[in-house]
């Protein structure tokens, strides 16, 4: 075998995997009810316990299944890790090859709303001139993808590998996008010198923990953006701290019980929270965020067992900073043009003052109605015009 082939992946469950898994949920041991009215304390029973309800006995594993194998999937090693990834051609041949990349607590499941408005734009409202050819990686110890059996795998690595990968598919001039861990590899992506890429797009800015200090704090749009930035190191942190200096620890309860796993990812921002909570307490699902999708998501999460592998992420990552931080050394300057979109729920709702900052002379920069920090899956039909309103100026480039 190649080192460089390219294999096609079907997703194919066995059923008594399901079983094991209902059989798990109904075994769960609960907590008593939280001493408050809101998600301070964290995932409040109530949403949790509707979510097992409907995990057992109304979520459908094998429609996600279907919905999944209809998509062009294939594996292929790149630097000793298998690298899945969804690769949908547009029918206009002259589309713009683009990468996105997934977050976490999220996986390729929570893009696959954006499909069809990217690579065929027509059938959506849109021109055939702002049509992509859409690659879709799994990140290293995410999803179907191999978990890597060594040290190393922080964002610099994953972008040169993403760039071997849309070489590999016979792409050398492409765009790349992300959000959350996605945009921490984006981002790097932009300071590497990658030969190949021609723009970047982001919808979190990423870098902000880090630089807080230095960020503007003198409009009314800044002193909120900073007060949530306060608020999620301060409130908000937990499984970033966890996850950044003690993956394996959590890693055996995300791969022991399915609920523990599930109340990990539910627990992730507050804004997601309560819209997920909407749809499980309330019955009354936020865009995207359907109890069906977001199921969908934790089940590739438990069925693939990538709890502990996908939070060693944050490990490397919280690694990496700390490194540079003691360099002093500033990072290298981002070498292609930088697209921003500020989703209003997002963690922190960067304004422009902040996204100029970390990228002076951002090429495109806009401000949405709606949309939080999961936003290719909340609100798809927003987050598809924004790509292609981003790039749409890179085509004759």
């Amino acid at each position: 075998m190649a080192d460089n082939e390219i294999r096609p992946f079907r997703l194919d469950t066995p059923e008594e995997t399901i079983a094991d898994l209902r059989r798990r949920i109904a075994a769960t041991r609960w907590p008593t009810r939280e001493l408050v009215d809101d998600r301070s304390q964290g995932v409040q029973l109530a949403t949790i316990q509707e979510l097992a309800r409907y995990w057992s006995s109304e979520h459908d594993w094998r429609a996600f299944e279907a919905k999944f194998n209809a998509l062009p999937q294939f594996t292929t090693t790149i630097d000793g890790v298998d690298i899945h990834f969804i690769h949908v051609r547009s029918p206009h041949e002259d589309a713009l090859p683009l990468i996105m990349t997934h977050g976490w607590p999220g996986s390729v499941a929570e893009l696959l709303g954006v499909v069809g408005p990217l690579t065929d734009p027509t059938a959506h409202g849109g021109q055939a001139s702002d049509a992509f050819h859409l690659v879709l990686p799994s990140l290293p110890g995410y999803g179907f993808s191999g978990q890597p059996t060594e040290l190393g795998w922080e964002n610099g690595r994953i972008g040169q590998a993403w760039n071997e990968l849309m070489n590999r598919l016979g792409y050398p001039r492409y765009v790349a996008q992300g959000g959350d861990v996605g945009a921490a590899v984006t981002d790097a992506m932009g300071r590497m010198g990658l030969p190949g890429l021609l723009g970047i797009h982001v919808n979190l800015l990423a870098n902000a923990i880090g630089i807080k200090d230095i960020l503007p704090a003198n409009t009314e749009a800044e002193k909120a953006a900073l007060a949530k930035l306060n608020e999620f190191t301060t409130d908000g942190f937990a499984y970033f701290l966890e996850q950044s200096t003690r993956p394996q620890t959590i890693g055996y309860s995300l791969l022991d019980s399915p609920i523990g796993l599930a109340a990990w990812m539910l627990d992730h921002d507050t804004d997601s929270y309560y819209k997920i909570a909407r749809a499980f307490v309330d019955k009354e699902p936020v865009g995207g965020l359907t109890r069906s999708s977001v199921v969908d998501n934790i089940t590739l999460y438990w069925l693939t067992g990538t709890g502990a592998s996908a939070a060693r992420w944050y490990w490397e990552f919280g690694r990496f900073v700390a490194a540079a931080t003691a360099s002093g050394q500033a990072p290298p300057p981002v070498t292609v043009p930088v697209g921003f979109t500020t989703f209003p729920g997002e963690i922190w709702a960067a304004p422009r003052s902040w996204v100029e900052t970390v990228y002076p002379g951002a090429a495109y920069f806009n401000e949405v109605g709606s949309g939080g920090h999961f936003a290719a899956w909340e609100e798809p039909a927003i987050f598809a015009d924004e790509v292609r309103a981003c790039f749409r100026p890179l085509r004759t480039a």
